[in-house]
């Protein structure tokens, strides 16, 4: 068996509390075959002192950890991952910010961590790169000589060609991906627009096999892996959870009330401002529903650096301060809005208190919190999930009452709906869902895409 060598921005080192559900599934792949975990430490050296690499090992993996410097971080992960290919790849050129220093920077990330990994990797390696923060990491690799196959991950969407064309000199980055082995992306959708970036910006053609055949003689697989959940531990984690101080506070300040949960990191492709103004609508449009149904977000700060996520807060804060001013009550607030994070298991337990769980980004590669939310349900009284058309999770879960995040109507009448739905209803949409995510859990993705992997000729490095 192959040894894997695991590339991400970040790295989830053992008893990590963040570590979650796809950190777990990575480093059961690691424990399976040995191998080595690689990527940012999260640490910011100050000053032009040698850089350190942190190297951890339990069991039989390897942590390699390398610092940046502050003009690294600044260029490489605040500015052209999180300010320029964040809201290209969500669809939101308008929000788009592009220097060239940031580019440069970024390129030089991937560098670094390419001439970091070469000097531990063997051409019978696996390696599995991840997400938007290192797209030209395998060209990087094969300009050093590796051999190895690699496989990438994109977690978020992926635009179509028209978008991916207006990032300035896109023709020196999206070209990158052609030296990869294997692509995974979390939908057909996107898949379908990779293939046609390929096809229309480098001549390539599609096999009727969807391999892609570039000019350059390379054969690169590009194929849906819809990323997934634990599906049995989340379950585990909410029936446990019942009972936990945490989820009976929550269940004694409602009072009987029906409760609405939408969880998300702090960001403008999450929906989060739509969502409020539905809840607000909701309420203004069905008086006989205030008083009887509270709603719950938690939305966890993230890149506070960057003056768009600034501005979001501030405005949720005023849309949810409107919407409790006009509608509260001396024993009821309707939005109930939380600014810090919660670790999953207490997440479960909330879950499987609310009767309906409302995820409704604006473009989201999958969104795991719908999967979650399925998987914590009590069988015998499940509540109901809404989810955004623009989310992967949409796909997969067919039977959750599906709505355009940007139709304020459409929102506050599929809050009405899973109020009125019976409990037959809400079984059986429930059953089909669950099932499937238990067939489909993230177990059975990982040894999909790294099947996939090792099915491939190594090919030599161009």
């Amino acid at each position: 068996m192959s040894r894997l060598i695991i590339v991400s921005n970040r790295v989830a080192l053992p008893k990590e509390t963040r570590a979650g559900g796809l950190a777990s599934a990575l480093g059961s792949a690691l424990a399976e075959r040995g191998g080595l975990w690689f990527g940012w430490s999260g640490h910011v050296a100050e000053g032009d002192g040698e850089r350190k690499l942190h190297e951890h090992r339990h069991g039989n993996i390897d942590y390699a950890l390398v610092d940046l410097t502050r003009d690294e971080y600044e260029r490489y992960y605040l500015g052209f991952a999180n300010r320029t290919l964040w809201p290209l790849l969500h669809f939101r050129p308008s929000l788009l910010e592009y220097k060239r220093a940031d580019f440069e920077g970024y390129l030089g990330v991937n560098r670094l961590f390419a001439e970091r990994i070469a000097r531990f990797a063997r051409d019978s390696d696996l390696i599995w790169v991840h997400d938007y923060h290192l797209i030209p990491l395998a060209r990087e690799l094969r300009r050093l000589g590796v051999g190895a196959r690699i496989g990438f991950f994109l977690h978020i969407p992926l635009p179509s060609a028209a978008l991916l064309t207006m990032l300035p000199h896109h023709e020196h980055l999206f070209p990158t991906f052609g030296d990869y082995d294997l692509i995974g992306l979390q939908n057909r959708r996107d898949r379908d627009a990779l293939v046609h970036y390929f096809r229309e910006e480098l001549g390539a053609r599609v096999g009727a096999d969807g391999v892609v055949h570039l000019r350059s003689g390379r054969r690169v697989g590009v194929r849906a892996f819809p990323i997934a959940i634990d599906t049995a531990e989340v379950a585990r984690q909410a029936a446990r959870a019942v009972k936990s101080a945490a989820t009976e506070r929550l269940v004694r300040s409602l009072e009987h009330r029906a409760l609405a949960i939408g969880v998300d990191r702090l960001d403008y492709s999450k929906g989060l401002p739509q969502r409020f103004e539905a809840f607000a609508h909701f309420l203004s449009q069905h008086p006989e529903w205030r008083s009887r149904l509270s709603f719950l977000q938690i939305a966890p700060p993230t890149r506070e650096e960057v003056p768009e996520y600034r501005e979001l807060r501030s405005r949720l804060e005023r849309l949810a301060g409107a919407t409790n001013g006009r509608y509260a009550e001396p024993d009821w607030v309707p939005i109930r809005y939380v600014n810090r994070s919660f670790n999953q298991s207490t997440l479960a337990g909330f879950y499987r208190a609310a009767d309906i769980g409302v995820v409704t980004p604006l473009r989201d590669g999958m969104n795991l919190v719908a999967k979650e939310f399925v998987a914590a349900q009590a069988a015998e009284d499940p509540g109901v999930l809404i989810l955004s058309s623009f989310a992967g999770a949409a796909d997969e879960l067919k039977q959750a009452i599906i709505i355009n995040p940007f139709d304020t109507d459409d929102i506050a009448d599929s809050i009405e709906q899973a109020l009125l739905m019976p409990l037959g209803e809400r079984r059986e949409r429930w059953r089909v869902m669950y099932d499937y995510l238990l067939r489909h859990d993230i177990a059975s993705w990982r040894s999909a895409f790294l099947d996939a992997l090792t099915d491939i000729e190594p090919r030599a490095a161009a």
